[in-house]
């Protein structure tokens, strides 16, 4: 970014900073019933971790399941204004954001399964009160990305939002952020700008079993060390690097099931 007022708006290493304790997924899926032992899946993760082969909720490396190509590219240049390629790691692309937003708004996370839709709602709702919205997780991604695509192609004859200068990404995220855009439909801006930048934060720092943090490029990045059983030796070791390799749920290469 070269405009100065929006590195502060959305900046890096602000972004970092504020998302390091996201490391989480929008929707980490139910666990399955253990062989034989239960008559329906589980709801929690219990004595044993469900990731075996063809049962994990894991998405198909280049297989879109929700957005349009036409959303998916919206997606892919918004997100990597927020968490853009430098020196520190991978822009958000790059560490498999778009992917894992895909899935997610395909699945239960999508359609809200675990959200209170029905109404009142209200625009001045604490956090406390939960998800405020007429819309599951999905629908609202599918209509604010129309809106903000409607403004853009308004604003830019014959453009959509990836044409744009990487400047002119940067002010309107800005504005969106701000709750300044004014889009022609019911969508807030300021709305979706807080959903997407919380579930881009959540793709670029989950476990890679669900098609975020490609490679655990993003744990590498701020010296987490990920999914090991066991932390012991190194809780009294403070303000020293783990050093262990990364690892997430599905284990790293190299690894072999016995």
């Amino acid at each position: 970014m070269t405009d100065k007022s929006s590195k502060q708006a959305i900046n890096r290493r602000r972004l970092l900073a504020l998302g390091a304790s996201a490391v989480g997924t929008a929707a980490t899926g139910a666990a399955l019933a253990r062989d034989g032992m239960l008559a329906a899946p589980a709801e929690t993760i219990t004595n044993e971790l469900p990731w075996r082969e063809g049962q994990t909720d894991f998405p198909t490396p280049g297989a879109g399941s929700f957005f349009t190509a036409a959303e998916a590219a919206f997606i892919t240049a918004a997100a990597d204004r927020l968490i853009p390629k430098d020196e520190t790691g991978p822009s958000a692309s790059e560490a498999g954001v778009p992917a894992f937003l895909d899935h997610q708004l395909a699945g239960p996370y999508g359609q809200g399964a675990h959200y209170y839709l029905a109404g009142p709602w209200s625009s001045d709702a604490t956090e406390s009160q939960g998800y405020q919205s007429r819309y599951t997780p999905a629908d609202f991604y599918r209509h604010a990305i129309a809106e903000i695509e409607a403004y853009v192609g308004k604003a830019n004859p014959g453009k959509t939002f990836k044409d744009l200068s990487t400047d002119d990404q940067d002010q309107l995220l800005k504005q969106m952020e701000s709750g300044d855009l004014k889009l022609d439909g019911p969508i807030k801006s300021k709305a979706f700008f807080t959903q997407f930048l919380q579930n881009v934060k959540e793709g670029y720092f989950s476990d890679p079993i669900y098609g975020g943090n490609k490679d655990g490029a993003a744990w590498k990045m701020i010296g987490f060390p990920g999914a090991h059983y066991d932390y012991s030796p190194w809780v009294t070791q403070y303000n020293k690097p783990v050093p262990v390799q990364t690892v997430g749920l599905r284990g790293r290469p190299g690894w072999t099931r016995s």
